[in-house]
């Protein structure tokens, strides 16, 4: 089948490129942000009246937050641990107290005959 698609390898909206098909870029302000790590994120905005660039900017290589002064980076964040519900219950009782509420409670189950 020596005929076939013209089109054979094109895909919708292929065309020639260039400033002429699309118009033209915006003016661009390129700012560099800084990580702890040292990685430097340079993301571009559209340059209009009143521009309000963001003081941080998440580094897309290791997720940490930046900022524009390369000699003081944003400290990273403080990753709590995952703690258990017993973990938040022993913050907020002392153990004595603890012994005082489950001696309270194995009483009340025993006087409903529910343990012995």
């Amino acid at each position: 089948m020596a005929g076939g698609n013209a089109i054979r390898g094109s895909r919708v909206g292929a065309g020639p490129m260039g400033e002429a098909e699309r118009g033209e870029a915006a003016p661009r302000v390129v700012v560099s942000y800084w990580c702890s790590n040292g990685h430097e994120t340079r993301p571009s905005f559209a340059e209009e009246p009143g521009l309000a660039l963001p003081e941080q900017w998440d580094c897309p290589r290791c997720g940490f937050p930046a900022g524009q002064d390369k000699e003081n980076p944003p400290a990273p964040p403080r990753v709590e641990p995952y703690k258990t519900h017993l973990a938040y219950v022993k913050e907020r009782r002392s153990d004595e107290e603890g012994a005082v509420i489950l001696d309270e409670a194995l009483s009340s189950l025993r006087e409903r005959g529910l343990i012995k």
